[in-house]
């Protein structure tokens, strides 16, 4: 297909053009390339399709949320910053970063190691970017912190603007048969402002008694429950655990369902709760710390963290809203996560504003993430996309999310489920 490029997208096209000889060997020394524009101006596209100009074995691109995943990851590992650098860039005489931004002072102090490695070793430099430099680390606290980075940006790199009226994500014609564009969108029923990460109001329960499996624990052991000024005590039998809830609830935080995870060191033991009051269990010379989960959640690992799926189907995971981006869960969780699934459903996800910022803002994320390694997502939400988004404050980059939101079918409603 022939592509029609605007201005903007030709003189960057030209610009970038320069940075590779003829063979498409990158050249030594030259001026690197900073665009930067709107969501869904083609910033990517021009860069992806330079690239493929350009010799692979001297060129390395990465989107920014996986190369920090990456070089975190080479850090623990040789356990220097400078170490994992030259790790990662190796032998590459170009290299390029889609979504290039810094939220974070401390992403900012790494952002500046990292380019001052670059710039040093002469490599040719491409950047993409919602931001103009000026605007990286806007935080009026830390900004002035990064204005070294920043002016060294600006003396290494040319800067260029991709900001034409259209939004391409917008257009229909695109390929909606493979990769994130064969998600979709539906509009379903999702709890209310005043019910989103909160635990459901209990309902009327008869006294029962749960048994929850759980390493062997000695028969004379007795576990006792606290719930405000009352306790409830109960022994041990084996491996099972019976807790009497007698009607009253046992929570151990924001819950989807009505399961805890009572955990002993590494181990976890389930037992189930309601709404109730906040619960440690003395076991011994220890603390049990309980923490809610869905009666039906799959555990899902990720680093000595777990985290809580709806379903798994093979390469195929679901994950409600709240279970996923209202834990503190990071970037790299979701690229390492992406190394085993690769369709994704998120469910329950309510009007942005009606959350935390830092929940809307692990969305953002999440959708740069799968995204850039164009894995299918079926998102079930609140409300129509503009009133998803709508009014929300303080989430950088959340217009970006929008825009790559428009790629996947829109407008399609169906019940909760």
């Amino acid at each position: 297909m022939t592509i029609e490029l605007d201005r903007d997208q030709r003189a960057a096209a030209e610009r970038l053009a320069r940075l590779v000889d003829r063979r498409g060997r990158p050249i030594k020394g030259a001026r690197g390339v900073y665009l930067h524009g709107r969501p869904g101006r083609g910033k990517t596209m021009l860069m992806d399709r330079f690239l493929a100009t350009a010799d692979a074995d001297r060129a390395k691109r990465y989107h920014f949320h996986w190369f920090f995943a990456e070089l975190h990851s080479a850090a623990y590992e040789t356990g220097s910053i400078d170490t994992a650098i030259e790790r990662l860039l190796g032998t590459a005489r170009l290299v390029c970063f889609d979504e290039f931004h810094v939220h974070d002072i401390g992403d900012a102090m790494l952002v500046a190691r990292m380019l001052d490695a670059l710039f040093a070793r002469r490599i040719a430099l491409v950047l993409t970017s919602n931001y103009p430099p000026a605007q990286l680390l806007p935080n009026p606290l830390f900004h002035d912190r990064f204005l070294p980075t920043i002016a060294r940006v600006v003396e290494h790199l040319d800067v260029l603007s991709v900001d034409g009226p259209t939004d391409y994500r917008t257009l229909p014609n695109r390929d909606t048969t493979r990769g994130f564009a064969a998600g979709r969108y539906l509009v379903c029923c999702v709890p209310t402002e005043s019910k989103v990460g909160t635990p459901p109001a209990p309902a009327a329960s008869p006294a029962r008694t749960v048994t929850a499996a759980g390493p062997k624990v000695p028969a004379e052991d007795e576990l006792s429950f606290p719930t405000g000024d009352r306790r409830f005590t109960h022994t041990v039998d084996g491996d099972a655990i019976a807790i009497p809830t007698h009607g009253r609830a046992l929570q151990g935080g924001a819950a989807d369902g009505d399961a805890v995870d009572v955990r002993i060191g590494g181990r976890a033991l389930r037992a189930r709760a309601f709404d109730g009051d906040p619960v440690d269990v003395p076991t011994g010379g220890r603390i049990l710390l309980a923490h809610a989960v869905d009666d039906d959640a799959i555990p899902i690992p990720i680093g000595d963290r777990t985290l809580r799926a709806r379903a798994v189907d093979g390469d195929a995971i679901t994950f409600d809203f709240s279970a996923l981006c209202g834990t503190p869960t990071s970037a790299a969780d979701y690229v390492g996560l992406t190394r085993h699934f690769r369709r994704w459903t998120i469910r329950n996800v309510p009007r942005l504003r009606e959350v935390p910022p830092d929940w809307a803002m692990r969305l953002v994320n999440l959708v740069d993430v799968l995204y850039d390694a164009d894995l299918e997502l079926t998102l079930c939400a609140a409300a129509p996309l503009p009133e998803l988004v709508g009014g929300v404050v303080g989430v950088p980059d959340i217009s970006r999310t929008a825009s790559r939101l428009c790629e996947i079918s829109q407008a399609v409603t169906a019940a909760a489920g």
